[in-house]
């Protein structure tokens, strides 16, 4: 199974590269983030009639996630459990049944964070409740011993590796100690990032800005990951970059990430 995540940044902005991407690629699963659009903006009967079963979880301008699956959908989740004021679209979980059982998987678009003003702005503790309800969910969904892929825009830098200049990255939201702790404790529930089986670290982005020749220098940051319960990570064969999806026409600032298992 090809099971792949990408921040598109508006889906009725990049439907071109997005059907050329599905055509060429043929993934069994795609997570989709930052659609930018309500569910009845979704452009639902062109992905359906490339074979595609769909489920989205929208917003107006903003936000927004969906799941692309050739197998049937199940067991819909809209929106990550535990501030039930939250309005932002930020996650959509299902279970696929494929002709050899059941995978849950998830699409994640995490806050950003910035301004991050000290530590102490509303938008950057609201990224860190985020990814504590992210652990706690991650924890209930590892109870369940099940194929699980929580794929997405995780808005995190790792490691100094997974940026082009860490000494400039330090501090941002993305890429500080309480951003990290927060990242590694949901880690350390029991979650495998898929990369780090299969790929050497250093200089591999999936993200460029639009801005300061991002892109053609090679100023990037890997902010975009898959990670993996031990029933999936036991059946994964690869991972690949599709890093010249940057290089088209009218491009999103992410890239598709794509996790191959034998599942």
């Amino acid at each position: 199974m090809k099971i792949a995540t990408w921040n598109i940044n508006s889906v009725k902005a990049r439907m071109h590269a997005l059907t050329a991407w599905l055509e060429k690629e043929q993934p069994d699963i795609l997570c989709l983030q930052e659609i930018k659009t309500v569910d009845d903006g979704f452009p639902r009967m062109e992905i359906e009639a490339m074979g595609y079963n769909l489920a989205v979880h929208g917003q107006k301008s903003y936000n927004g996630v969906a799941i692309l699956s050739k197998s049937p959908i199940d067991e819909v989740v809209i929106g990550l459990p535990g501030e039930p004021e939250d309005e932002q679209a930020r996650y959509l979980e299902v279970v696929v049944n494929t002709n050899t059982g059941a995978v849950r998987v998830a699409s994640i678009y995490l806050p950003n964070g910035n301004p991050v003003d000290g530590g102490n702005s509303e938008k950057y503790l609201y990224k860190l409740r985020w990814l504590d309800r992210l652990r706690r969910r991650a924890l209930d969904l590892l109870a369940l011993e099940e194929p699980l892929i929580l794929a997405g825009d995780y808005n995190v830098i790792p490691t100094k590796g997974d940026t082009h200049d860490p000494t400039a990255w330090w501090g941002d939201a993305l890429f500080r100690q309480e951003t990290l702790d927060a990242f590694h404790a949901l880690r350390h529930t029991g979650l495998y990032d898929l990369f780090d089986l299969f790929d050497g670290r250093d200089g591999q982005y999936t993200f460029w800005d639009y801005q300061g020749g991002a892109w053609p220098n090679n100023y990037g940051i890997r902010i975009d990951h898959l990670l993996c319960s031990a029933q999936a990570i036991d059946h994964a064969t690869g991972i690949v970059i599709d890093k010249m999806v940057r290089d088209g026409e009218k491009p999103s600032d992410h890239v598709p990430v794509i996790g191959r298992f034998d599942l």
